[in-house]
């Protein structure tokens, strides 16, 4: 029975990405190596960082006097990161759920913070709209998809002062303008590679301004000067990344991810309005999530909601169960998930209102 893999992170993987890196386990660039025993100093390694660098900046279309790098710590220590080198006096955050509720929680250990506007009082199932950015922050903080409540900023915002974003489930999966922040982190698992690497986008003329003493592991300036190897980086969700970005490139970049992803949302949104059984958890569409789609049993139905996990399961659908904050459902419609397997889910909640006459 095929598996359609539907889990929120650690997620599908493109079998490019997958093939190749099982390829470099056993003998890495030929070698007789593994991949996981060669020196991340190692010519032949240093060539899979500078391609996947190289690669990033095409892909996202990054401009001049933007660095990426590779680090490991996940994006919960970019919580930390963040206002390490950048806050000063104050800044601002908007709260559309657990992360970014973590991401200002961090902040406030290192000075004030502003929380611009929150959906919590909702659960966090729409994005907050008309708030004010103080224009004395030092930064503007966002977190532009939130995997647990099925919510996303679809646009690049336009403010005044530097624009942070955690942008963990949702890189390449849109085209972005970059020149609009002055830096992006996220954790890799969700659209890129396997858990361990963490990706920051940074403009470095935000950098070198804090007042405080920031421990040498914490500084962006020492991972930037020394091409993301001051100690020795996540080796195996590199060289998966590379692959990943290989296969973006080749499948047509991040445009036609794009147009796939909301090809995917779609079938399933529309399957999920138009079901009695089931429905959104997020009801303002132009809040929806294109990459993690929320949904419950609608009301009379609340019974079914553990014996249509088991169906699906019997079904081949993997990791559809919903956050436990929010309960339900979860389809996690990465850039790798293929159309197939949502179309597979569709039929599934089909086959399952009928059972029920529903």
């Amino acid at each position: 029975m095929k598996k359609h893999n539907f889990s929120a992170g650690p997620s599908v993987l493109p079998q490019y990405t997958i093939e190749k890196t099982a390829e470099a386990l056993l003998n890495f660039y030929g070698t007789g190596l593994s991949l996981m025993e060669v020196s991340h100093r190692d010519k032949e390694f240093m060539s899979v960082n500078t391609e996947a660098q190289q690669l990033f900046k095409e892909l996202l279309n990054i401009p001049e006097g933007y660095h990426v790098l590779f680090l490991g710590g996940g994006a919960s220590l970019q919580f930390a990161m963040v206002p390490f080198n950048l806050l000063n006096k104050k800044a601002a955050y908007l709260n559309t759920g657990v992360w970014a509720g973590k991401a200002l929680k961090e902040a406030k250990g290192l000075g004030e913070v502003i929380e611009v506007a929150s959906s919590k009082d909702a659960n966090f199932n729409f994005i907050p709209k008309n708030y004010t950015v103080p224009a004395d922050a030092d930064y503007f903080h966002i977190t532009t998809n939130n995997t647990i409540y099925g919510t996303e900023i679809h646009t690049d915002l336009d403010v005044n002062i530097p624009l942070v974003a955690d942008m963990s489930s949702d890189i390449f999966s849109r085209p972005v303008d970059i020149s609009k922040y002055a830096l992006i982190y996220g954790g890799a698992q969700k659209n890129l590679a396997p858990a361990g690497l963490t990706f920051v986008i940074v403009r470095e003329d935000i950098l070198g301004k804090a007042e405080r003493y920031i421990p040498t592991m914490l500084n962006y300036k020492t991972h930037i000067e020394n091409d993301s190897m001051f100690n020795t980086p996540p080796v195996v969700p590199i060289f998966a990344a590379l692959q990943t970005l290989k296969w973006m490139k080749e499948e047509g970049g991040v445009n036609e991810m794009y147009r796939r992803n909301v090809e995917k949302a779609t079938l399933l949104y529309n399957e999920i309005d138009s079901s009695p059984m089931f429905k959104s958890t997020v009801a303002n569409k132009e809040d929806r999530s294109i990459m993690n789609i929320c949904f419950v049993m609608n009301d009379g139905f609340e019974e079914f909601e553990k014996e249509f996990l088991e169906f699906a399961k019997s079904k081949g659908m993997n990791g559809i169960k919903g956050h436990r904050s929010v309960g339900g459902f979860r389809a996690s419609t990465y850039n790798a998930l293929p159309k197939e397997s949502v179309q597979a889910l569709v039929d599934c909640m089909q086959e399952f209102r009928k059972m029920k006459n529903a």
